[in-house]
């Protein structure tokens, strides 16, 4: 089965992505997979410390990936499957997708503020050209009424 990559993070304009994502794999009868990268520089403390970090930054991912879990399943009838990994963002991403041959599509929100679409957009479309799937970037801003004409 086709799936849609969604990467997780704590920026506005990752829940348009998610519903986008959503979307397009309710009406294609694909499916989604959420990735959430931890940043390794949050564990450079003593161990005890790090490993509480660690496991409190699964925690968060995990409620995060609760809320946009439970929208997918009520209203796109879509059971999305949740990813963490450890490590740079932009390597995690592309190696989970080399990892798993079903991921058709990579969707990024886009930031919409001055500091332009954010680090993701920016350093993944910089590589867009050898990238081994499509890559879909929506806006940020979009409203949801937008969002289900365009899926």
């Amino acid at each position: 089965m086709r799936k849609f990559l969604v990467v997780l993070d704590d920026s506005r304009e990752c829940l348009n992505a998610m519903r986008f994502a959503a979307m397009r794999a309710a009406h294609t009868g694909a499916g989604v997979t959420i990735l959430s990268v931890i940043p390794p520089d949050e564990f450079n403390h003593w161990i005890g410390v790090g490993e509480v970090m660690r496991e409190e930054a699964r925690e968060r991912i995990h409620a995060h990936f609760e809320v946009f879990a439970k929208w997918m399943r009520d209203r796109q009838n879509v059971d999305p499957d949740l990813v963490i990994r450890e490590g740079e963002a932009v390597p995690e991403i592309l190696q989970y997708i080399e990892d798993d041959v079903e991921i058709g599509v990579l969707v990024l929100g886009a930031g919409t503020g001055r500091k332009g679409p954010g680090p993701l957009v920016t350093q993944l479309t910089k590589t867009s050209g050898a990238l081994p799937v499509p890559m879909t970037i929506v806006p940020g801003d979009l409203s949801k009424e937008k969002l289900e004409a365009i899926t």
